[in-house]
């Protein structure tokens, strides 16, 4: 077991808003940051990181916890793999783990990660030191690629043969189960064993935000009829749909000046980071999706562009354009002179004159659309020009801001001249159809998610059948994540355990007095509030502080209880002399939510007694229908009664010092 001082340890050290900025662009406000949140998509910015209590909570979707629970969900590991990517990464040595505490799947995931890791030494070492890779070395050479460049990047090269890596990787100990789960190595097709994915390739190693390697795109240096660039598969550390090149480098970059340059290929990325155009990224072999962007919207608000002129790449463009736009991003396009890509042209020209040119020659979405119908003739032909109009009224429809599309759609009409009413007439038409295609593309997910419910409840009931290799079984029992979403907390029950936590003791004292945990119909809350109840009798501390550091799921359940969507300042009452919070009288809040947990508490008491009172017979069934005439009585009793009669105030002069200093100050939710 992992000592609890450790475990303590590890969370005093991460930076939480360090950890949260590498995936979510934060901006300071007041103690706390906040941003936009990682788990659901949102346009305002409701994601808040506390760092004074090391918590986070988004008051869009409720998303809460501590800096562990933030590594589980980004990275999708369990606790322990979480704590340890923090310890590595904050120096803290912890010591090794007994094999009981990890489950099968984490167990594989740091396999892969090793496996990764160990196939990047082994590319790099055969770069470096084998006559076989002389071509690679010369190639990066021609490129400007010192060794310290290659050092950073982690360039290797996988060397022919067709299973070298998996021998040597055999040989130092390494389970081929790995191997073959972070696709570095292939089963073959006689039936005799494995052979390296990747051979006689340049090596790219792929990060993920943090700088872990998972994944390896591979380019042939020959002039081979093959694929120029193949990339790893899809693993359980790697989804190419949601990575991009460079931007475990870039992410910095990219929020200082609030813009990244996204660019086509893997050196284009190298050689701008070189020449100190740092805020740049690539699509890492794909074309741009939705979870790219997203990802890319967390730390920028504009993206400039740069694509190939050729009809793949202009292609490659106008998605890119849309998807960017229906994130709500800010749209540039920069086109290189011909025969360049941004790693040429700054190899030859420097950074200097690239930024100048960015400069001068970058357009917005419209404009470039515009000058290249007229650069290919068609803007001038009556036909053609109305097919551009429409594209254009396409990619303004994608836009999630009303003031956004009329703007653009009045910049369109100055430049075509064909009226709004018609303009604006065609893009109501152009949003339904969209509009009708999303309603379509979610019926056919839903269908789609139905259909391997059902496949996987099939599968689950017939024998398991044998497989080849290391197919891993899926542990029913609770691996998979549940599609149902959690249900929601009664907010009197949160009001109750926020209350204790903030005034301590008397008011600890008051709230245990009228309530026990069987009044809490939240299992969580009704542990937390016994936990209260415990340290209070033991005379232990209890406070938000102290919650929001102990062991789960205390800090995500803090998260959700304390942080305030809207709070006041802590220098605004400095200015006007009067310290605000949020209760006017906590004890008259204790009071309200305490007659609501009693009013709820009954209605579940009456529901269990008509379970019961069906069920039962003769004298038992007479005895529960007294019970459930008691039940009644009692619940039109405590709903009539008024809360000072249910409730008195307390006796305690430190409660009445409490009641008579505070009062409310709460700023209006503009969305309610």
């Amino acid at each position: 077991m992992i000592p609890d001082e450790k475990k303590e340890e590890v969370r005093g050290a991460a930076d939480i808003v360090e950890v949260v900025e590498d995936y979510v662009k934060l901006k300071r406000s007041g103690r706390s940051w906040k941003g936009l949140c990682p788990f659901h998509d949102e346009r305002t910015a409701s994601f808040h990181v506390t760092p004074d209590l090391g918590i986070y909570k988004c008051f869009g979707c409720g998303a809460s916890g501590d800096v562990f629970n933030f590594v589980m969900e980004m990275e999708g590991v369990g606790f322990v793999e979480a704590m340890r990517s923090l310890a590595d990464r904050y120096g803290v040595s912890l010591p090794e783990e007994e094999d009981a505490e990890f489950d099968e799947d984490h167990h594989l995931r740091e396999g892969i990660y090793h496996a990764l890791k160990y196939a990047g030494v082994f590319f790099y070492r055969h770069l470096m030191e084998t006559g076989e890779a002389q071509k690679a070395r010369d190639y990066l050479k021609k490129r400007g690629y010192n060794r310290t460049i290659i050092k950073r990047y982690g360039l290797g090269y996988a060397p022919g043969g067709g299973d070298k890596l998996y021998r040597t990787a055999l040989d130092s100990g390494l389970n081929e189960e790995y191997l073959l789960e972070a696709g570095l190595i292939k089963p073959s097709n006689r039936g005799d064993g494995f052979y390296d994915a990747f051979r006689e390739r340049l090596m790219f190693p792929i990060f993920n935000p943090s700088g872990k390697v998972i994944a390896y795109a591979g380019r042939v240096l020959g002039n081979e009829k093959t694929a120029k660039y193949i990339n790893s598969p899809q693993t359980r550390v790697y989804n190419k749909s949601k990575v991009l090149y460079g931007i475990n480098f870039a992410k910095n970059e990219i929020r200082k000046s609030d813009e990244v340059i996204l660019v086509e290929g893997y050196t284009d990325v190298i050689s701008l980071q070189q020449y100190g155009v740092k805020n740049v990224v690539a699509s890492s072999g794909t074309s741009l999706t939705p979870d790219q962007m997203k990802l890319l919207h967390r730390y920028g608000e504009t993206i400039t562009m740069i694509y190939d002129s050729d009809s793949a790449g202009q292609r490659a463009m106008k998605r890119g354009i849309n998807i960017a736009l229906r994130e709500g991003m800010d749209v540039r396009l920069l086109e290189l002179p011909e025969g360049e890509d941004p790693d040429s042209f700054v190899r030859q020209f420097g950074r200097d004159s690239f930024l100048e040119m960015k400069q001068e020659e970058e357009e917005d979405f419209l404009a470039y659309q515009i000058h290249k119908s007229r650069d290919e003739g068609r803007w001038e032909r009556p036909a053609e020009k109305k097919k551009v109009v429409n594209e254009i009224l396409e990619s303004i429809a994608h836009m999630p801001d009303p003031v956004s599309r009329e703007t653009y759609v009045q910049h369109l009409n100055s430049k075509a001249r064909i009226g709004d009413r018609a303009l604006f007439d065609e893009l109501g038409k152009i949003r339904k159809e969209l509009k009708e295609e999303r309603i379509r593309a979610r019926k056919r997910r839903q269908r789609r998610q139905e259909r391997e419910q059902r496949d996987s409840a099939a599968s689950s009931e017939a024998p398991a059948p044998h497989s080849v290799g290391f197919q891993k079984q899926v542990d029913e029992a609770g691996s998979k994540k549940t599609t149902t979403p959690p249900r929601k907390r009664p907010n009197f029950e949160k009001e109750l355990i926020r209350l204790m936590l903030m005034y301590g003791r008397d008011m600890i004292d008051y709230i245990g007095s009228y309530c026990s945990g069987k009044h809490f119909e939240d299992e969580q809350l009704r542990d937390f509030y016994e936990d209260i109840i415990k340290r209070y009798k033991a005379e232990e501390e209890v406070s938000v502080e102290k919650y929001a550091s102990r062991e789960h799921p205390y800090p995500e359940l803090v998260g959700e209880i304390v942080l305030e969507k809207y709070s006041v300042s802590e220098r605004h009452h400095e200015k006007i002399g009067v310290q605000y919070k949020k209760d006017k009288n906590p004890y008259r809040t204790a009071k309200g939510a305490l007659k609501a947990l009693k009013v709820h508490f009954i209605n579940r008491l009456q529901t269990e007694l008509y379970e019961q009172y069906n069920d039962a017979e003769g004298e038992e069934r007479k005895k529960v229908m007294r019970l459930m005439k008691e039940a009644g009585r009692r619940r039109t009793q405590i709903q009539q009664s008024p809360i000072d009669e249910l409730f008195p105030d307390p006796d305690t002069n430190a409660a009445k010092s409490v009641s008579e200093k505070i009062f409310e100050y709460k700023m209006k939710d503009p969305d309610e």
